[in-house]
């Protein structure tokens, strides 16, 4: 099956160049390419126009749903490499959504790409990559979702394969925090799946300045006092809350 795509606009599908902003590579020019649908329901979620289609009761906070023909989209998977090398970045970051749900066509895809780019796959690490797949990428960015994303932890913290991700030395762990309890459960996470603290990076929730920089604050302190590294989110400052950035 080829790949489904999410879109900048209806019938555009979002792939772009820009700065990453969060994690290992913050800063790095990079392409994007945002890929629909996902097994997990964020209830903060900042592309639920990814997966909250008309129909969709799962809660998210702003209850929007979205008109799935609209904000979804079908493309092979040699077309949509071509127009990732067009963008001429050194780094492609496949985002979504969830992209592992794809990985059949992802691997196609990248085998398709220039051979020198890097790349990375964001992924909430609820699914194990296969083997075709997790040859072709150089950095997998896994962000577990915690208890405030409202996700069932049986369903959101596999212990299988948060297990599996801390032994894998390309694996880098983005946490998402709106309070200093999620901190504590990240530690908690770290010391049962024996994550390694110089793959963590902690990350405030929000999509607003004011918002960020408010948690940011604390997080900090909390980042020094364990060690571990605070992220950003660098194209909320330079871009706002906005699609294809």
């Amino acid at each position: 099956m080829p790949l489904t795509l999410a879109t900048q606009a209806p019938g555009e599908a979002e792939i772009f160049a820009s700065i990453q902003g969060e994690g290992p590579s913050t800063g790095k020019p990079t392409a994007f390419i945002r890929l629909s649908r996902c097994n997990l329901a964020c209830r903060w979620c900042d592309t639920a126009y990814t997966w909250h289609f008309t129909g969709d009761n799962r809660p998210h906070r702003n209850e929007e749903t979205f008109d799935r023909k609209a904000n979804q989209l079908v493309m092979e998977e040699e077309e949509a490499a071509r127009r990732i090398a067009e963008l001429a970045m050194p780094r492609l970051v496949i985002t979504g959504g969830e992209p592992l749900l794809q990985a059949p066509a992802l691997s196609r895809m990248i085998e398709a790409l220039p051979a020198d780019m890097a790349v990375e796959i964001e992924t909430n690490g609820t699914i194990a990559p296969p083997e075709r797949l997790a040859g072709l990428v150089d950095q997998f960015n896994v962000s577990p979702k915690l208890a405030h994303s409202g996700n069932p932890a049986d369903l959101a913290l596999i212990p299988e394969r948060l297990r599996e991700w801390a032994a894998n030395p390309r694996a880098f762990f983005k946490f998402v925090i709106a309070t200093p309890e999620d901190v504590e459960e990240v530690l908690s996470l770290a010391e049962i799946h024996a994550i390694p603290r110089n793959r963590i990076w902690l990350m405030a929730e929000g999509t607003d300045i004011a918002t960020l920089e408010a948690r940011e604050a604390w997080l900090a302190e909390k980042c020094i006092a364990n060690k571990l590294t605070l992220s950003k989110r660098l194209h909320i400052q330079l871009f706002g809350d906005t699609r294809g950035t």
